[in-house]
């Protein structure tokens, strides 16, 4: 390589980080200060370091006929950092794309171009109250959710992490707790800083004060004792999931609202976000977020359907071990559970099959299910063998999901890959809680088999937040729906 070539190179890669680096600090404040999330053709910004948000720009030319230059996106940002906006979902890369790619807008300066584009939320003023939020059980979900509350604060945060609730209480379990929210062995340490108020029992971290309470029993508990009011109570541990069970939340001073992580029995919603979402009423006040398999496979199964008309299928999990199975052989009241998890493959059962039709009814009936739990500790995969009601081939089903994944009411819930090489360590700290991996579909006539990457823990907590806030009236827009046309 000739000295000339070596320098262009190293200017370029140089002119991307520089690029990358000022959007940093403009990506954060948008979305602490004025709740504006910032992503690239579907691939969050939020938290990103300069690489990241220089591949989520390399990715646009998968997608596109031309790429699209850090150069071209950057005074796009800084016009939006000036306009005064609403709360909203914006897609950077569509809008940068659109304006520099469609010749219509060729003489129209970025800021009618944006104004015209985000008219929904110009100059729209966000008068919504903040919702106190409770963590009712502290364990996998239960810190995953604290860290994606804790990630919102700033001075438009409208969901304020006021509370946990844990048993236990002995000496060092506030310590312990505290490090377990710093620490994870999977999702990698805590982004930010985390001290303990021992006296007052209680976590303080990147701002926020989180109280932590002891209780053997929803009932035992006034919040309204801790300065917290008509609160949501998040519940994480399982041990109740119908409405009597749960119901013991409303009895407590100071909460209004109930949110199941797990699936809801009787007459309890089970709302998978981005499909039956429209369900949710202010009137509700216990609601269930469904299972992480569930929330993986409802929103591909939806688009196909709609497209294809699914007639019939299996669903089979390949699940990572939970905290449910033992780690050494031990009894179990469970069938084969009782088996060392990090040693072996366990065939078990899964509901998420027939719980589908909780979310979306057309297809009741018309699937069953299976799961082996495998030796990982997160990231599982959901092969879904389906008859549809025409023929089609490979080609045809991923580019219907890949633009169902971009832009599409659906493209929050559904992630796409294109990558011959991807493995499950791959997606851990997946926002998306389905992601397509298009390499490995297979169709034959009217059979399709699809293989879809969830992150179980992290992806599921993300959908478990967009059901949270909605239950508090944040509703934000995703904008532009599509590329953008004049």
């Amino acid at each position: 390589m000739n000295q000339q070539l070596e320098q262009e190179l190293l200017g370029s890669w140089q002119e991307r980080q520089e690029f990358a680096e000022q959007m940093q600090p403009i990506l954060g404040k948008l979305y602490r200060n004025r709740a504006i999330e910032i992503s690239v053709y579907g691939r969050p910004l939020l938290g990103a370091s300069a690489i990241d948000i220089i591949k989520a720009h390399r990715t646009v030319r998968l997608k596109e006929k031309q790429k699209l230059r850090l150069r071209e996106s950057w005074p796009m940002l800084e016009a939006l950092n000036k306009m005064e906006l609403a709360p909203a979902h914006i897609d950077l890369g569509k809008l940068a794309y659109g304006y520099h790619y469609d010749p219509a807008y060729a003489d129209v300066a970025i800021e009618d171009y944006l104004s015209d584009q985000l008219k929904d939320i110009v100059n729209v003023k966000d008068d919504q109250n903040p919702q106190d939020v409770v963590l009712y059980g502290f364990g996998r979900i239960g810190r995953l959710l604290a860290r994606l509350l804790i990630e919102r604060q700033g001075t438009n945060n409208k969901l304020r992490l006021k509370a946990i609730v844990v048993r236990g209480g002995k000496e060092g379990d506030l310590e312990k707790r505290a490090s377990l929210l710093r620490r994870d062995s999977v999702h990698g340490p805590f982004n930010g800083s985390i001290t303990i108020d021992i006296e007052k029992n209680a976590i303080k971290a990147n701002g926020s004060y989180i109280q932590v309470i002891y209780a053997n029993s929803p009932t035992e508990v006034d919040y309204n004792k801790y300065g917290i009011d008509q609160a949501i109570v998040v519940d994480n541990t399982g041990m109740w999931r119908d409405e009597e069970g749960l119901g013991q939340h409303l009895q407590s001073k100071g909460v209004k609202k109930v949110l199941l992580t797990a699936p809801g029995k009787g007459a309890i919603k089970n709302i998978v976000y981005g499909v039956n979402d429209k369900d949710i009423l202010s009137s509700d006040t216990i609601l269930s977020a469904a299972s992480c398999t569930t929330n993986a496979i409802t929103p591909v199964l939806k688009a196909l359907d709609e497209k294809y008309v699914i007639e019939s299928g299996h669903v089979e999990t390949v699940h990572s071990y939970t905290n449910d199975q033992n780690l050494i052989d031990n009894f179990h009241k469970g069938d084969r559970r009782g088996r060392s998890a990090p040693l072996n493959m366990v065939i078990t059962e899964t509901g998420a099959a027939t719980a589908v039709a909780k979310a979306y009814p057309q297809l009741e009936g018309k699937l069953t299910g299976s799961s082996i739990r495998v030796p990982t500790p997160n990231v599982s995969l959901a092969i879904l063998n389906l008859h549809l009601g025409e023929a089609t081939d490979k080609a045809a089903i991923n580019e219907y999901l890949r633009d169902i994944a971009l832009f599409s009411p659906l493209q929050h819930q559904i992630n796409f890959t294109a990558s011959k090489e991807i493995v499950s360590t791959d997606l851990v700290g997946t926002r998306a809680p389905s992601v397509v991996d298009s390499q490995a579909t297979i169709v034959a006539g009217n059979r399709a088999t699809l293989y879809v990457w969830y992150d179980n823990e992290f992806g599921y907590s993300c959908q478990v937040m967009k059901v949270l806030q909605h239950m508090s009236g944040l509703v934000y827009p995703t904008l532009p729906e599509s590329l953008p046309t004049k």
